[in-house]
């Protein structure tokens, strides 16, 4: 073991030591966990968090006192804890070209490519993608989502650029290591890639029910490596000779989040788009970002996490599926480094699922699963749905009333509402109906428009 002298501290030589040593730690770590397949693991949870309970024990009676006292305390506990602290300042975004085809995907939609430069120098550059219905009467809802392989895989769509996307090194093809963990490299997007996700954003389908897309790379506001962090905004937000993120400083995850609300802010714009009806939606890794961006960002009118899994909306207490020590040792940099102190102490992290989602209330928040999708709990992620519920009846509104986990592809709730669907791991044309479904309830929506 590595000792270190009280006086040593303030020796950068010995912290390069220390940070390199856990570094390889982690990195060894993820190593043999990858090797070993993910462990699921199925423990009996005591002490879980309640999203009604404030850490003095006190409880929250209604809205006010959840508004005013627990809320906040929630959400300094996920900053603190999870996610890190998104700074107070921000970073200007300026729009340097934007193209517009208002007769694409054969006259359907309204295609336009932003490109943002962001930073007080356009130090990053974004690419945003945006689809709205060619023949709206109105401003139109629009889905707000970060795409994991670049613009073009979203549709097959011709029209969509061919921006950098960053892949891992060549060179390293043969390693058997995860792919968050090598090096990358930024190469202009293969055009053999057009439409590989095209299954999983459903756009035609989106713009027939009137609904409008706009997506965002996620390798713009930061590559997802372990070394990204220097290629993103993160290290913008640097002051004086500061070159490493502090404990509590939010991580990839938090970046992507506020990339989302950036987007936001340029849409709000556009007198085409409906500005109280933008909808946060996010699969896998994103479905996490959807409910942090939402939880901090109020504009977000409805929520719609896919299979978020762990460190999203299922619980994590429950200790089943993808175990939490492998998302802090293969993908640190999604996390605060706060978030190691938990590593096999799970029973002792402050927050859960359900406190994230009681971020989401009283607003529209829909949970979808897939039965074949073990590492995310999919009974995790219906519980925590559930669990939030009593809270949304504090705003009078209905939550999840079933007891049960409903049937294969039976959705239930209201205000919150859930499914569970066939299949694995993804985002299917039957989530998107869902989806679709509920946005129009919820927006009192129709394909001529909002009511």
């Amino acid at each position: 073991m590595l000792r270190v002298e009280p006086d040593r501290w303030n020796d950068p030589r010995w912290r390069c030591i220390i940070r390199t040593t856990s570094f390889l730690f982690l990195c060894v770590s993820a190593l043999l966990l990858e090797s070993k397949g993910y462990s699921v693991r199925s423990t009996r949870a005591t002490g879980w968090p309640d999203p009604l309970v404030l850490q003095s024990c006190a409880a929250a009676h209604n809205r006010h006192d959840f508004e005013q006292r627990r809320r906040p305390e929630i959400l300094r506990l996920f900053e603190e804890n999870v996610y890190g602290r998104t700074p107070p300042t921000t970073l200007p975004v300026r729009i340097l070209r934007t193209e517009v085809d208002a007769h694409a995907l054969q006259g359907l939609a309204r295609r336009t490519q932003i490109t943002l430069a962001v930073g007080p120098n356009g130090e990053r550059i974004w690419h945003l993608l945006q689809y709205l219905p060619a023949n709206a009467r109105g401003p139109v809802p629009v889905f707000i989502g970060l795409n994991f392989d670049g613009n073009q895989s979203v549709d097959v769509d011709l029209g969509i650029n061919l921006n950098p996307v960053w892949v891992p090194d060549p060179a390293l093809k043969n390693l058997h290591l995860a792919k968050e963990l090598v090096l990358h490299t930024l190469l202009t997007a293969d055009a053999t890639t057009r439409g590989v996700a095209a299954s999983q954003w459903q756009v035609k389908k989106i713009l027939t029910r009137g609904y409008g897309l706009a997506t965002i790379y996620r390798g713009d506001i930061e590559p997802d490596y372990i070394g990204g962090i220097g290629y993103g905004i993160r290290p913008l937000f640097f002051t004086g000779t500061r070159s490493l993120p502090a404990a509590n400083d939010w991580g990839a995850i938090g970046a992507w989040a506020w990339g989302m609300s950036r987007v936001i802010d340029v849409l709000s714009k556009d007198p085409a788009v409906d500005t109280k009806a933008f909808i946060a939606f996010g699969f896998s890794r994103f479905g996490k970002t959807a409910l942090w961006a939402a939880a901090q960002d109020k504009r977000f009118a409805v929520v719609i996490s896919n299979e978020s899994g762990q460190a999203g909306a299922t619980l994590s207490h429950r200790q089943q599926g993808e175990s939490i020590d492998h998302l802090m040792l293969a993908f640190p940099y999604w996390f605060c480094a706060n978030y190691q102190r938990y590593l096999d102490r799970v029973q002792d992290i402050p927050v859960d699922g359900h406190l994230l989602l009681s971020l989401i209330a009283p607003r529209p928040l829909y949970i979808g699963s897939a039965i074949d999708d073990p590492f995310s709990d999919p009974e995790g992620e219906f519980l925590a749905a559930k669990a939030v519920s009593p809270l949304y009846a504090f705003y009078g509104v209905t939550g999840i009333t079933n007891a049960a986990m409903p049937a294969l592809e039976h959705p239930i709730g209201d205000t919150v509402a859930y499914h569970v669907r066939r299949g694995g791991h993804d985002v299917t044309a039957y989530d998107w109906e869902q989806y679709l479904n509920f946005a129009d309830r919820q927006l009192k929506h129709t394909v001529m428009g909002s009511q």
